[in-house]
């Protein structure tokens, strides 16, 4: 019963039965007492005697206004005095019991041999007037009722006290236990408001602590509120960072800058090498500034992007010619292994800076004279290029962290052998925009594998 609608369902039911079953028992234990109590009453022949007697005393007008007084001795009885001629002596209609009753007397008094004087008590007894004429004295249930006992004294009254009661406490407990985790999601949600990420829930916890082992709706909406909240301080989290790496980025080459402008106003200064360096700095400024521009691109918009059919194998071929002509300094030879088939769809120039991105990283951290291979899988199940170098490689937790923007592993972080930190941020980003993915791993024998995998809708038939 995870579903909350089953919860509610079972929880009203099970107190109607509750109120059902205690309406029973209340019912039987007030009607035992009742008719107990009443014992006497209900006896015709007790009631009989009496009838006898007023009539005895008072006659018929005596008779009359007795059985007025006493015409319902019981809660759930009716009383009628019968004349010779069958008619209630306070003209009253018979009802269908008395009228049945009525007729079985007649019936048990002819069927005797010398029934004219025959008086079956446990029939019906009869009294007899001073004129000598013979009344039946009949004591009949009432009709049953819709609700039957239930309108005896006293039992309506307990009735309703069991249902409030019941009712009571099962609507606190449903109140309670659908309310717990409204209140910590409005508390989240004031929280996230007031930009107080970590405070959710009240005290730093997390909205759906204690909800561990419910499975309904609100248990679920807890657990998703959390994780949006963890979304939104990872989010909040990233753009501090990349505003600090940014502002770091943008700061270095400016501070050289200004060095070398220092540099360049001294007398023994060289100008032109300073301004060689300016040079050197402002390309570097304008490529940072256009890697950052891509990133927020595709960062910052759900637009779907551009997509054509063309030759991944002839991408590629110009990307390991690009990187051959880079590496041959340091002697490092880039080969390619497989092909990925006819044709790619998707955006070419992204999709080129993605790989571009991934082989001159392999190309700058490996050592000089080492090999950097390029693994080409394409198929129905997709296409998959695997980037491998004789690099250092990078420390397991850092693998994922690699494609995050700005970041660097710490032997790197000296300029001159690694990057901004934005290449690898685009290549994810590039891949993820076409469906696919952006993995790395150490290998066994040394050296940076990095897998990009294309899904197959890329593979246009």
């Amino acid at each position: 019963m995870h579903s909350l609608f089953v919860r509610i369902f079972v929880l009203f039911w099970i107190a109607m039965a509750l109120i059902v079953g205690g309406s029973i028992a209340v019912t039987f234990t007030v009607a035992a007492r009742e008719y107990e109590s009443r014992e006497l009453q209900r006896r015709p022949a007790a009631l009989a005697i009496q009838a006898s007697e007023v009539l005895g005393k008072g006659g018929v007008a005596a008779l009359k206004k007795w059985l007025s007084d006493n015409e319902h001795p019981a809660a759930d009885r009716d009383l009628y005095i019968i004349e010779p001629d069958g008619r209630d002596i306070l003209g009253r209609r018979l009802s269908e019991s008395a009228s049945r009753r009525l007729d079985y007397f007649l019936r048990e008094s002819m069927s005797e041999p010398g029934s004219r004087n025959f008086r079956p008590q446990r029939a019906a007894p009869q009294i007899v007037g001073a004129d000598g004429s013979t009344y039946t004295v009949l004591l009949v249930p009432r009709r049953p009722s819709l609700f039957g006992a239930l309108s005896l004294p006293g039992i309506s009254l307990m009735i309703l006290c069991i249902a409030l009661v019941v009712s009571a406490f099962a609507s606190w407990w449903l109140a309670r236990h659908l309310s717990a985790p409204i209140r910590r999601i409005q508390e989240g949600a004031r929280a996230l408001a007031s930009e107080n990420l970590d405070a959710r829930g009240g005290k730093g916890l997390r909205v759906s602590a204690g909800f561990e082992d419910r499975k309904d709706e609100l248990a679920v909406l807890a657990r998703d509120f959390d994780a949006m909240a963890d979304g939104l301080i990872a989010n909040r989290a990233a753009v501090t960072r990349l505003l600090r790496d940014i502002s770091h980025e943008l700061r270095s080459p400016l501070a050289r800058m200004r060095l070398a402008v220092g540099l360049a106003r001294q007398p023994s200064g060289d100008p032109e090498r300073q301004l060689d360096r300016l040079e050197r700095e402002i390309e570097r400024l304008d490529d940072l500034i256009g890697q950052v521009l891509s990133l927020a691109r595709l960062n910052g918009t759900d637009a779907p992007i551009e997509r054509e059919p063309f030759d991944m194998d002839e991408l590629i071929q110009e990307v390991v010619h690009d990187a051959n002509f880079e590496g041959a300094v340091k002697g490092c030879k880039v080969s390619i292994t497989g092909a990925a088939g006819p044709w790619v769809n998707g955006n070419r120039e992204l999709l080129r800076s993605a790989i571009e991105n991934v082989l001159r990283n392999a190309v700058r951290y490996s050592p000089p004279g080492a090999a950097v291979e390029v693994a080409v899988e394409g198929g129905s199940g997709g296409l998959a290029v695997t980037i491998r170098d004789r690099g250092p490689g990078v420390p397991p937790g850092d693998l994922e962290r690699i494609f995050e923007p700005f970041f660097r592993v710490a032997e790197s972080r000296d300029r001159d052998s690694g990057g901004e930190g934005v290449g690898l941020a685009i290549t994810s980003q590039v891949m993820r925009a076409h469906g696919g993915s952006a993995k790395a791993a150490n290998r066994g024998d040394g050296g940076l594998e990095v897998r990009l995998g294309l899904p197959p809708a890329a593979m246009p038939a």
